[in-house]
Protein backbone atom coordinates (compact mmCIF):
# COMPACT_ATOMS: atom_id res chain seq x y z
CA UNK A 1 0.00 0.00 0.00
CA UNK A 2 1.07 3.11 -0.82
CA UNK A 3 3.19 5.35 2.23
CA UNK A 4 2.20 8.90 3.45
CA UNK A 5 4.07 11.49 2.14
CA UNK A 6 6.78 14.09 4.18
CA UNK A 7 6.54 16.97 2.23
CA UNK A 8 6.56 18.93 -0.72
CA UNK A 9 5.49 17.74 -4.11
CA UNK A 10 4.50 14.17 -2.67
CA UNK A 11 1.26 15.46 -1.32
CA UNK A 12 0.21 17.17 -4.48
CA UNK A 13 -2.52 14.74 -6.49
CA UNK A 14 -3.33 16.95 -9.56
CA UNK A 15 -7.09 16.19 -10.23
CA UNK A 16 -7.22 15.31 -13.92
CA UNK A 17 -11.15 16.19 -14.58
CA UNK A 18 -11.33 15.74 -18.70
CA UNK A 19 -13.31 14.16 -20.53
CA UNK A 20 -10.14 14.62 -23.27
CA UNK A 21 -7.98 11.29 -22.29
CA UNK A 22 -5.34 12.62 -24.81
CA UNK A 23 -5.27 15.87 -22.71
CA UNK A 24 -5.51 14.28 -19.71
CA UNK A 25 -2.05 11.93 -20.76
CA UNK A 26 -0.50 15.30 -21.51
CA UNK A 27 -1.20 17.14 -18.55
CA UNK A 28 0.12 13.57 -16.52
CA UNK A 29 3.37 13.84 -18.08
CA UNK A 30 4.16 17.34 -18.03
CA UNK A 31 3.13 16.99 -13.87
CA UNK A 32 4.39 13.85 -12.95
CA UNK A 33 7.87 15.41 -11.61
CA UNK A 34 5.89 17.86 -9.61
CA UNK A 35 3.83 15.28 -7.81
CA UNK A 36 3.01 12.42 -6.06
CA UNK A 37 -0.42 10.68 -7.26
CA UNK A 38 -2.25 11.73 -10.32
CA UNK A 39 -6.50 11.51 -9.58
CA UNK A 40 -8.71 10.20 -12.08
CA UNK A 41 -12.05 10.93 -11.33
CA UNK A 42 -15.55 9.96 -12.99
CA UNK A 43 -15.57 12.02 -15.55
CA UNK A 44 -11.86 10.89 -16.99
CA UNK A 45 -12.55 7.28 -16.02
CA UNK A 46 -16.25 7.37 -18.07
CA UNK A 47 -14.34 8.53 -21.43
CA UNK A 48 -11.92 6.60 -21.60
CA UNK A 49 -12.54 3.72 -19.78
CA UNK A 50 -10.13 1.41 -17.68
CA UNK A 51 -7.12 1.44 -19.65
CA UNK A 52 -6.59 5.34 -18.54
CA UNK A 53 -5.91 4.27 -15.10
CA UNK A 54 -3.24 1.83 -16.74
CA UNK A 55 -1.92 4.76 -18.78
CA UNK A 56 -1.78 7.31 -16.37
CA UNK A 57 0.13 4.50 -13.32
CA UNK A 58 3.11 4.94 -16.04
CA UNK A 59 3.74 8.69 -14.60
CA UNK A 60 2.43 8.43 -10.91
CA UNK A 61 0.28 6.39 -8.86
CA UNK A 62 -3.10 6.87 -9.16
CA UNK A 63 -5.60 7.19 -6.90
CA UNK A 64 -9.10 5.87 -8.60
CA UNK A 65 -12.12 8.56 -7.74
CA UNK A 66 -15.17 6.91 -8.06
CA UNK A 67 -16.48 7.23 -4.44
CA UNK A 68 -18.29 4.01 -4.90
CA UNK A 69 -22.08 3.85 -3.22
CA UNK A 70 -24.22 1.43 -3.55
CA UNK A 71 -25.12 -2.03 -1.69
CA UNK A 72 -22.42 -4.04 -0.09
CA UNK A 73 -22.34 -6.92 -2.68
CA UNK A 74 -22.40 -4.06 -5.54
CA UNK A 75 -19.71 -2.31 -4.34
CA UNK A 76 -17.60 -4.97 -3.52
CA UNK A 77 -17.95 -6.54 -7.10
CA UNK A 78 -17.04 -3.01 -8.11
CA UNK A 79 -13.77 -3.41 -6.18
CA UNK A 80 -12.76 -6.78 -7.65
CA UNK A 81 -13.49 -5.45 -11.23
CA UNK A 82 -11.20 -2.56 -10.49
CA UNK A 83 -8.27 -4.57 -8.40
CA UNK A 84 -6.32 -5.51 -11.80
CA UNK A 85 -5.97 -1.72 -12.61
CA UNK A 86 -3.65 -1.64 -9.52
CA UNK A 87 -4.91 1.74 -8.21
CA UNK A 88 -3.17 2.85 -5.15
CA UNK A 89 -6.07 4.56 -3.76
CA UNK A 90 -9.71 4.08 -4.17
CA UNK A 91 -12.60 6.14 -3.06
CA UNK A 92 -16.07 4.86 -1.49
CA UNK A 93 -18.78 7.10 0.06
CA UNK A 94 -18.79 6.52 3.86
CA UNK A 95 -22.42 7.62 4.09
CA UNK A 96 -23.09 3.74 2.11
CA UNK A 97 -22.76 2.36 5.76
CA UNK A 98 -20.34 0.09 7.42
CA UNK A 99 -21.41 -3.10 5.88
CA UNK A 100 -20.70 -1.97 2.37
CA UNK A 101 -17.08 -0.70 3.57
CA UNK A 102 -16.44 -3.82 5.16
CA UNK A 103 -17.57 -5.51 2.47
CA UNK A 104 -15.05 -3.15 -0.33
CA UNK A 105 -12.59 -3.91 2.50
CA UNK A 106 -12.47 -7.75 2.37
CA UNK A 107 -12.58 -7.34 -1.21
CA UNK A 108 -9.43 -5.22 -1.32
CA UNK A 109 -7.31 -7.45 0.95
CA UNK A 110 -7.74 -10.02 -1.65
CA UNK A 111 -4.86 -7.98 -3.50
CA UNK A 112 -2.51 -8.69 -0.48
CA UNK A 113 0.00 -6.26 -0.14
CA UNK A 114 -0.44 -4.63 -3.19
CA UNK A 115 -4.25 -3.55 -2.65
CA UNK A 116 -5.35 -0.10 -2.77
CA UNK A 117 -5.57 2.12 -0.03
CA UNK A 118 -9.40 2.74 0.55
CA UNK A 119 -10.71 6.33 1.15
CA UNK A 120 -14.13 7.18 2.79
CA UNK A 121 -15.79 10.21 1.27
CA UNK A 122 -17.42 12.18 4.07
CA UNK A 123 -19.43 15.14 3.28
CA UNK A 124 -18.72 16.24 -0.43
CA UNK A 125 -16.36 19.88 -0.52
CA UNK A 126 -19.54 21.15 -2.55
CA UNK A 127 -22.18 21.16 0.24
CA UNK A 128 -22.44 23.65 2.50
CA UNK A 129 -24.44 23.68 6.17
CA UNK A 130 -27.55 24.94 3.82
CA UNK A 131 -27.63 22.32 1.40
CA UNK A 132 -26.46 19.34 4.16
CA UNK A 133 -29.86 20.57 5.55
CA UNK A 134 -31.90 20.56 2.62
CA UNK A 135 -30.87 16.13 2.87
CA UNK A 136 -32.43 15.84 5.83
CA UNK A 137 -28.87 16.02 8.42
CA UNK A 138 -29.27 18.88 10.93
CA UNK A 139 -25.49 18.65 11.84
CA UNK A 140 -23.22 20.58 10.50
CA UNK A 141 -21.36 20.03 7.94
CA UNK A 142 -18.09 19.12 10.96
CA UNK A 143 -20.07 17.34 12.65
CA UNK A 144 -21.42 14.66 10.06
CA UNK A 145 -17.94 14.61 8.51
CA UNK A 146 -16.72 13.29 12.39
CA UNK A 147 -19.45 11.22 12.02
CA UNK A 148 -19.19 9.32 9.66
CA UNK A 149 -15.40 9.31 9.86
CA UNK A 150 -15.55 7.18 13.07
CA UNK A 151 -18.02 4.98 11.27
CA UNK A 152 -15.87 4.17 8.01
CA UNK A 153 -12.78 3.45 10.00
CA UNK A 154 -14.52 1.06 12.33
CA UNK A 155 -15.51 -0.70 9.20
CA UNK A 156 -12.23 -1.22 7.81
CA UNK A 157 -11.89 2.07 5.72
CA UNK A 158 -7.74 3.21 5.84
CA UNK A 159 -8.24 6.66 5.59
CA UNK A 160 -10.92 9.80 5.02
CA UNK A 161 -11.73 12.55 1.90
CA UNK A 162 -12.84 15.68 4.07
CA UNK A 163 -12.59 19.29 2.70
CA UNK A 164 -9.92 21.25 4.35
CA UNK A 165 -11.78 22.75 7.11
CA UNK A 166 -12.61 19.56 8.83
CA UNK A 167 -8.72 18.09 8.43
CA UNK A 168 -8.05 20.13 11.73
CA UNK A 169 -10.98 18.61 13.51
CA UNK A 170 -10.56 14.94 12.66
CA UNK A 171 -6.76 15.03 13.57
CA UNK A 172 -7.79 16.55 16.75
CA UNK A 173 -10.01 13.69 17.08
CA UNK A 174 -8.71 10.96 15.54
CA UNK A 175 -5.13 11.30 15.97
CA UNK A 176 -2.08 10.82 13.12
CA UNK A 177 -3.22 7.43 12.52
CA UNK A 178 -6.10 7.77 9.53
CA UNK A 179 -4.61 9.04 5.86
CA UNK A 180 -6.14 11.93 5.42
CA UNK A 181 -6.87 13.15 1.42
CA UNK A 182 -7.96 16.80 1.29
CA UNK A 183 -9.53 18.28 -1.65
CA UNK A 184 -11.28 21.77 -2.47
CA UNK A 185 -7.62 23.59 -2.28
CA UNK A 186 -7.04 26.73 -3.68
CA UNK A 187 -3.55 28.91 -4.19
CA UNK A 188 -5.17 32.41 -2.22
CA UNK A 189 -6.57 34.39 -4.88
CA UNK A 190 -7.83 31.73 -6.61
CA UNK A 191 -11.94 31.42 -7.20
CA UNK A 192 -13.32 28.99 -4.94
CA UNK A 193 -15.79 27.66 -8.45
CA UNK A 194 -18.10 24.89 -7.08
CA UNK A 195 -16.31 24.05 -4.09
CA UNK A 196 -18.25 25.49 -0.91
CA UNK A 197 -15.48 24.64 2.30
CA UNK A 198 -12.01 25.64 0.78
CA UNK A 199 -8.50 26.81 1.91
CA UNK A 200 -4.87 27.52 0.36
CA UNK A 201 -2.92 24.52 0.20
CA UNK A 202 -0.37 25.64 3.39
CA UNK A 203 -3.73 25.75 5.38
CA UNK A 204 -4.95 22.31 4.45
CA UNK A 205 -0.84 20.85 5.45
CA UNK A 206 -1.57 22.30 8.58
CA UNK A 207 -4.58 21.23 9.41
CA UNK A 208 -3.54 17.97 9.23
CA UNK A 209 -3.31 16.90 5.48
CA UNK A 210 -1.65 14.14 3.78
CA UNK A 211 -2.54 14.37 0.29
CA UNK A 212 -4.00 17.58 -1.05
CA UNK A 213 -6.18 17.32 -4.26
CA UNK A 214 -5.90 20.40 -6.84
CA UNK A 215 -7.36 20.68 -10.07
CA UNK A 216 -8.24 24.17 -11.98
CA UNK A 217 -5.67 25.82 -10.17
CA UNK A 218 -3.12 23.43 -11.63
CA UNK A 219 -4.50 22.07 -15.03
CA UNK A 220 -6.18 25.11 -16.18
CA UNK A 221 -3.05 27.53 -15.30
CA UNK A 222 -1.11 28.77 -18.73
CA UNK A 223 2.04 26.28 -17.08
CA UNK A 224 0.72 23.81 -15.09
CA UNK A 225 4.17 22.20 -14.01
CA UNK A 226 5.24 25.67 -13.12
CA UNK A 227 1.64 26.34 -11.08
CA UNK A 228 2.42 22.95 -9.24
CA UNK A 229 5.97 23.57 -8.57
CA UNK A 230 4.76 26.67 -6.85
CA UNK A 231 1.98 25.24 -4.29
CA UNK A 232 5.14 22.56 -3.36
CA UNK A 233 7.31 25.08 -2.69
CA UNK A 234 5.06 26.18 0.26
CA UNK A 235 4.75 22.90 1.50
Amino acid sequence: MITRPQSGAARIIPALDSSDAARAQTLAQALAPHCGVLKVGLELFTAAGPAIVTAMARHRPVFLDLKLHDIPNTVAGAVRSLLPLKPAMMTLHAAGGAAMIAAARAEAEKAGADRPMLLAVTVLTSIDAETLASTGVAASPADQVLRLARLALNAGADGLVCSPQEAGVLRAALGPAPFLVVPAVRPAGNAAGDQARTATPTEAVAAGADWIVVGRPITGAPNPAEAATAIAAGL
